[in-house]
Order: structure tokens, then C-alpha cells, then sequence
């Protein structure tokens, strides 16, 4: 039985072409940067953004740190969102690793109040810490910010001072939505997280993106946190075909979402969360005791999803194809109605 795998855009596995780039790659020790492959990468996203360097990391919560890390000092404090992937998916890495102090803005679907956030922002006294970091998220959830609201937050970030982070891990499906250049959006901050195995296809890692002088700092704080690895190029050849070319079929993980809402929303009590129905994610719930043995069900089927826990998420990606869809809108009716 082929298996349906909604979970999350992670799960997608190299392409045979990575595979083959991964066996034939040159390879060097990334620690001593001679590892060309890996360089290769590095210059491509920090060109593709339009930034001055790039550094290629494990993963996202690892580069998420690192730029918190390398940006603010002990006692400093960041601002984020109350419900972005740095404060709810990190593990609480932030105050252990950098010990900044995290100041939780409430926002509405990820826009925050301008205004609010002017005034949060502190200057640092003998009572107060002083605000050194502005994080934002696009895509946040599944909704993507809009390109004007983010350039009002940057130049309100500048105006103070403060250098800006992009959690930018689905930025490719941001600016497939947008239909712009990856380089605007990454115009919008100082520094940038992009993910590689978030529906694009890598097996492994996220480059994080900014200044020379910045990434100077980052790569000496990445081996401080363990991330110094050695021959990378194997990882990073992935990462080059990831960016060439998977970017830039993610639309079709859009359209394939939108089917699926569509298909789902004919079910009686089910509720499609349009606010969050901008990329390759399908959020809902529905008013049903039955909901609790969903994943079970779907499971015995051959289609893997989290459990219910305050709605669900259903993520489409490279692995999941049109006749998926049909069959997992299929499954829900038999189920539900």
C-alpha cells in the first residue's frame, strides 16, 4: 500500500537527482572552509536573497538560535511573535543558548499594531533590558505576510536601530503566494533562516543569511554550538537542487492544498481555516466526537496525519500527488459522513 504521508512538507525525501549529486559531489572540511560544494551553496542563497554571505546550518531551529545568538547577548531582549516557531517549537533553546529574554507580542494572524510595537520596544537602563532583535515569520503557519506590512516593520526596526531576523524557513512558499522575488522579501530584514528540507526535497539543513561580518560572528558561534560538521558538500549538493529547482515547483503544492479544502469543506461540520489557507497547508477542524479516532482511521488506510490536538493540519508537498488528494477527500467523506 502506498503510503499518503500528510504530516508535515519535512517528510519529503531526496530526489533522484540529489541522490546522484550527493555520490558524485567534491567534498572538502567545511570547519577548515574548503568544502567547495558546500561554499557553492552558500554563495547561491546569499545571491538568490541578494545578501552578502550565507552559512549552511543543521537545521532550522539551529540557524533560529544562531542568529539570536550571535546577534543579542545575555540579558538582551528579543521581540517575537506569542505564537511563532522560535517561542512554541525551539524546545526553550533561546534563554539557555543566548539568554536573551523574550518579549511575546501578541498579533492577529502574525500582523502585529504598529504602534504597539513601538512602544515595547525598550532602551536599555539599570531596570530595563534593552531591545537588540526583532524577529518576524513569513510563512507563519500557514498564512503569508504581506510584503508591504513587512517593509513597515523593518523600516520601524531601523528608525530604532534594532537589526531584524526572518524566520524565513517556508520563504520560497511566501513568495510563491506573493509572486515576487525571494530578494524582497529578504529586504526586509537583516538577517534570514531558509530552510532546504521544507518541501524542498533536502534530506538536511537551513542556511542562514546576512552580512559578511555577520556570518563571520555566526560561524564561529555555529561551531561553538556544535555545529561545526566536516564533509558537508554531500548535504549541500542537495541544497543547491533545492534551490535551482524545487523552488520552484511549489506551486503545485499550493494548487494540490487548494483541492484538498475544497474537497474537505463539502463535509458537514468541518471548518476550513481560511486565515491560514495560503500555502501548502489545510487547517481545520470539525464538530464531531469521532474526530479523536480520525488519525486511526486515515492511518489504517495507508495516510499518516498528527493526531487532533485543537484543530488539524494536512500538508501537501513533492510526495503527494493529485491522485493523493482525491483519495485522502474520499477517506474524510467515508469517515465523517
Amino acid at each position: 500500500m502506498r503510503t499518503i504521508d500528510l504530516r508535515s512538507d519535512t517528510v519529503t525525501e531526496p530526489t533522484e537527482e540529489m541522490r546522484q549529486a550527493m555520490l558524485t559531489c567534491e567534498v572538502g572540511d567545511d570547519v577548515f572552509e574548503d568544502d567547495p560544494t558546500t561554499k557553492r551553496l552558500e554563495a547561491l542563497g546569499a545571491a538568490l536573497l541578494k545578501k552578502e554571505a550565507a552559512l549552511f546550518c543543521p537545521s532550522g531551529t539551529f540557524s533560529n538560535e544562531l542568529a539570536l545568538f550571535t546577534h543579542a547577548n545575555h540579558g538582551d531582549e528579543v521581540i517575537v511573535d506569542q505564537n511563532c516557531h522560535i517561542v512554541w517549537h525551539e524546545s526553550g533553546a533561546s534563554p539557555i543558548i543566548s539568554g536573551v529574554q523574550l518579549f511575546t507580542l501578541e498579533s492577529v494572524n502574525g500582523i502585529w499594531n504598529l504602534d504597539k510595537l513601538a512602544k515595547v520596544i525598550k532602551t536599555e537602563s539599570e531596570f530595563t533590558p534593552g531591545t537588540k532583535l526583532i524577529c518576524m515569520e513569513n510563512a507563519y503557519g500557514g498564512r503569508v505576510l504581506p510584503l508591504e506590512y513587512m517593509k513597515k516593520v523593518y523600516e520601524l526596526a531601523k528608525s530604532k536601530r534594532i537589526p531584524v531576523h526572518l524566520d524565513g524557513a517556508r520563504i520560497f512558499n511566501a513568495t510563491t503566494f506573493l509572486h515576487c522575488d525571494v530578494s524582497e522579501l529578504a529586504a526586509c530584514a537583516d538577517t534570514i533562516s531558509v530552510c532546504l528540507s521544507k518541501g524542498l526535497c533536502s534530506p538536511v539543513g537551513t542556511l542562514l543569511v546576512g552580512s559578511k561580518e555577520f556570518i563571520r560572528q555566526a560561524r564561529r558561534k555555529r561551531k561553538l554550538m556544535g555545529g561545526g560538521m566536516r564533509q558537508t558538500g554531500i548535504l549541500a549538493a542537495c541544497g543547491i537542487i533545492s534551490l535551482e529547482k524545487m523552488t520552484k515547483r511549489l506551486g503545485e503544492d499550493h494548487e494540490n492544498a487548494r483541492i484538498l479544502a475544497q474537497g474537505l469543506s463539502e463535509i458537514k461540520g468541518l471548518r476550513i481555516d481560511e486565515s491560514q489557507r495560503d500555502i501548502d497547508m489545510v487547517f481545520f477542524d470539525i464538530d464531531d466526537p469521532r474526530k479523536d479516532h480520525l488519525h486511526e482511521y486515515l492511518l489504517a488506510h495507508g495516510v499518516k496525519t498528527l493526531p487532533w490536538e485543537y484543530g488539524f493540519r494536512f500538508v501537501t508537498h513533492h510526495g503527494i500527488d493529485r491522485a493523493d488528494v482525491e483519495k485522502v477527500i474520499l477517506l474524510m467523506k467515508g469517515f465523517f459522513c
